[in-house]
């Protein structure tokens, strides 16, 4: 569909994700109304567990996209510009720049003052109040690994913010924070929507460090004049505040009350539900974030996903997917004699070891790579199952489990693994850009255009059923994994 031919209001989502951004345009009922703009990117790592970028790069690699954008064609303004970024990111700025790099979720290396942090902290009081444990994902460990590691950079940050809001001070001069963004942080109590003073007095932080905050319906306008000549269809829009992927990928995908469960496989992978309320209990194990000051995002995560994929097809040297796919799906469950912690990035829900890493015993001489290649697929699997039976602890079974993201949908042998495994019917999302129709819808609601997010069905593909027959063979080899994560967690 041409772009001039739309019907306002047009929304252009920008989806910063772990190893790509994308700029995608929506018309008014949230469909997809342009190619999309996309520019890969790597993090740098280190042996020690480092995941990291220049913000300044990762600030040229948006700008990037949005030049490719707007050189399109198409001479009719964007309405409103939403966003949404990975969770758990941060930058230490000096002024109007980035004095630290952007440390990423995935980075471990702050799991070294996490013993020191669990001295000043109730842990337990801190993550019913924040919604975070204490765990190198979260700021609390990320601003201390800094202050300990790095004392003179430190020394020179004068705030802390997310990626989302260092390109809103680039763009605008000033900052913009969320409520969603801030509530991944482990510095905010998701309870009164506000930055938590009992977590910053333990910590080398202030609350003027930190952006104050903003909900999704306060735009900033008024781009700076470089960027307003640049991209000049974006000049006079409504730009969003930044979003949660998380969040956005559940509103995306149609899962905006307790009636529908979000299970997201990408780089990592994930199991939430989203409802309104004003007061909750946040189950051990989980975290607790927020899409809004409405509605709250409960569930858990997990550094592994499609990276596990990944990691086995390059290593193991399984080329031909639709082959693997096949053979995979022609080997009976359990049948390679295998346990494994599929730990390969660390663990986060449910039980939070900074320190894990994958392990895989029962190999023998007979053992192949596509043993080890099922055997981590459902290893992963008992991990969701995991996360599922805490949230049922609140919810219940009533909730429909939808799956997104491109590293659980390009494999329906991984989907029918987790449906037999969450012994619950799994329905594949039709939707293909999930995170970005989120962030889309969230705009399109908070300019008045969308009544709800849930007046924006999401359209549903294949429904998996569990096969009851591999029930029992499921249930032995969970506890398996269990009795192997205990023994290896305690030594």
């Amino acid at each position: 569909m041409p772009r001039d031919t739309i019907q306002p209001p047009r929304v252009l989502a920008i989806d910063i994700g772990t190893s790509s951004v994308r700029a995608i345009l929506f018309d008014r009922t949230a469909g997809i109304a342009s190619p999309v703009f996309q520019k890969p990117y790597g993090m740098e790592t280190t042996p020690g567990g480092g995941v990291f970028i220049d913000a300044d790069r990762l600030v040229a690699e948006v700008g990037s996209v949005l030049d490719d954008f707007c050189a399109a064609g198409g001479n009719t303004a964007i309405d409103g510009v939403a966003m949404t970024t990975f969770w758990h990111n941060v930058v230490g700025v000096e002024g109007s720049r980035a004095v630290t790099p952007l440390i990423s979720w995935a980075d471990t290396r702050p799991r070294s003052v996490i013993p020191d942090l669990a001295e000043r902290f109730d842990i337990g009081a801190t993550h019913r109040r924040t919604g975070c444990v204490l765990h190198a994902s979260y700021l609390p460990a990320k601003i201390c690994w800094i202050a300990r590691n790095d004392p003179g950079r430190f020394a020179r940050v004068e705030r802390w913010m997310s990626i989302g809001e260092y390109l809103f001070l680039r763009w605008f001069g000033a900052p913009a924070c969320s409520v969603s963004m801030a509530s991944g942080t482990g510095l905010f109590n998701a309870h009164t929507c506000d930055w938590d003073d009992e977590t910053l007095a333990a910590l080398p932080v202030e609350r003027a460090q930190l952006t104050p905050l903003c909900d999704v319906d306060e735009p900033v306008r008024g781009l700076k004049d470089e960027f307003a000549s640049r991209w000049p269809v974006l000049a006079g829009a409504s730009w969003y505040p930044a979003i949660g992927d998380g969040a956005c990928n559940n509103i995306g995908s149609g899962c905006v009350d307790e009636d529908r469960i979000a299970l997201m496989v990408g780089t990592s992978g994930a199991m939430r539900v989203m409802r309104r309320a004003a007061e909750f209990a946040i189950p051990e194990g989980l975290w607790c974030y927020r899409s809004d000051r409405r509605r709250i995002l409960m569930g858990g995560a997990l550094s592994n996903g499609g990276n596990v994929y990944g990691w086995m097809r390059d290593t193991l040297r399984l080329s031909d997917e639709q082959r693997v796919e096949q053979d995979l799906g022609e080997m009976a469950p359990d049948s390679h004699g295998l346990t494994v912690l599929p730990f390969w990035a660390g663990e986060r829900s449910p039980g939070w070891h900074d320190a894990a890493r994958a392990a895989i015993t029962g190999m023998t001489l007979h053992t192949t790579p596509l043993d080890v290649m099922r055997a981590s697929l459902e290893a992963t699997a008992y991990c969701f199952a995991n996360i599922h039976g805490r949230l049922r602890s609140i919810w219940g079974d009533s909730g429909e489990i939808v799956a997104s993201g491109a590293g659980l949908l390009q494999s329906p042998v991984w989907m029918q693994m987790l449906a037999d495994v969450l012994e619950r019917p799994i329905t594949a999302s039709a939707v293909t850009e999930a995170s970005s129709r989120g962030a889309a819808l969230l705009a399109l609601e908070a300019s008045g255009a969308l009544e709800d997010l849930s007046a924006a069905p999401a359209p549903m593909g294949k429904t998996f059923e569990p096969d009851p027959a591999n029930r029992d063979r499921y249930r032995e080899a969970m506890k398996r994994q269990q009795d192997l994560y205990d023994m290896m967690m305690d030594s």
